[in-house]
């Protein structure tokens, strides 16, 4: 008897090990998807690239990045609103969440209401930036007058109708007195590519998606639109010491997932974040592309989402820019 329970212990102990081995090794193979409403090359594509070897190591799965770019962001947010609120599926957005209300007449979902803010990561910076065979100017002073000396004759891209980008640049010529046109393109990476090969003159970019072409000289820096200029870049002034004064515009970017996400599913997403970006790796990653990074909690991400609801629609209208 003494034997058949000891070989049902020992039976027992196995199987537990087993069983445990098999929990471990599935929570290991899980996956978490991040859908980026934004292409490749992108600021959004750069941090979250990044970041997503501590992110899945934070979470305890692999993290795979599915860019979906469209419509400026719309496709890819339209892709998580609709996916499980399981916490399987998360992303990581731009503040041109919190202007497409303003600027497009109709969306397919609710912005805040048809996702859960996680947090605000940070802010990034955004710098204008000419093709040097194009526009050959070298400041703000020169760029401004280029643009003055042939209204409407010089054309600026972005990433979409109606994106932080996109609204920067008309802020930059609504402070400078200045007009070109507007040629939005579906994604930065587009974009970009088209500014290096002349289709278009201008763009405001964030910092991390050009300064490769900044350090080729295939680009040429005109100003950041920070208020102050940036470790990462210290040689580009800003507008603001240009003669815009108190001229600046930010780019913050934020964890959201799918409405409905539980409390435990929000507090590990956001456990999860905190440790990424306080990750030695991911902390010099930030530095070298200028991110600023400064977590906040998910109830200060809800209250700033809705608060710049509000902000940008104001921006919106006194720039001039209509709904589409």
């Amino acid at each position: 008897m003494q034997d058949h329970n000891s070989n049902f212990s020992r039976r027992s102990v196995l199987l537990a090990i087993a069983a445990a081995a098999a929990a471990g090794n599935a929570f290991a193979e899980s996956t978490v998807k991040f859908i980026l409403p934004n292409a490749t090359g992108s600021g959004v594509d750069t941090i979250t690239r990044s970041a997503a070897p501590a992110l899945g190591k934070a979470l305890g799965a692999s993290v795979v990045v599915d860019n979906q770019p469209g419509a400026g962001g719309v496709v890819g947010l339209q892709a998580l609103a609709r996916s499980p609120a399981d916490g399987s599926v998360l992303s990581v957005v731009s503040n041109n969440v919190v202007i497409f209300p303003s600027v497009l007449k109709s969306l397919p979902f609710d912005m805040p209401g048809d996702f859960t803010p996680i947090a605000v990561v940070g802010a990034t910076p955004m710098v204008l930036v000419v093709n040097p065979n194009k526009m050959p100017v070298a400041n703000a002073k020169e760029f401004f007058t280029a643009l003055k000396a042939k209204p409407g004759g010089y054309n600026f891209g972005s990433g979409g109708n109606g994106t932080i980008l996109h609204l920067a640049s008309e802020m930059v010529l609504e402070a400078g007195g200045a007009n070109a046109k507007h040629i939005p393109y579906k994604g930065v990476g587009p974009m970009v590519t088209d500014l290096m090969g002349g289709q278009i003159d201008f763009a405001t970019a964030a910092l991390p998606s050009v300064q490769g072409q900044i350090k080729s000289g295939a680009l040429r820096p005109i100003g950041l639109l920070t208020a102050q200029r940036t470790p990462a870049a210290p040689e580009i002034p800003t507008f603001a010491e240009q003669g815009l004064s108190n001229f600046s515009a930010d780019a913050w970017f934020a964890v959201i997932g799918p409405k409905g996400l539980s409390a435990a599913n929000v507090k590990k997403a956001h456990d999860a974040v905190v440790a990424a970006f306080n990750d030695p790796a991911v902390k010099e990653a930030m530095a070298k592309q200028g991110n600023t990074i400064n977590v906040s909690t998910t109830e200060q991400a809800n209250a700033m989402f809705r608060s710049e609801l509000q902000r940008f629609a104001t921006l919106v209208k006194k720039v001039g820019l209509e709904p589409q």
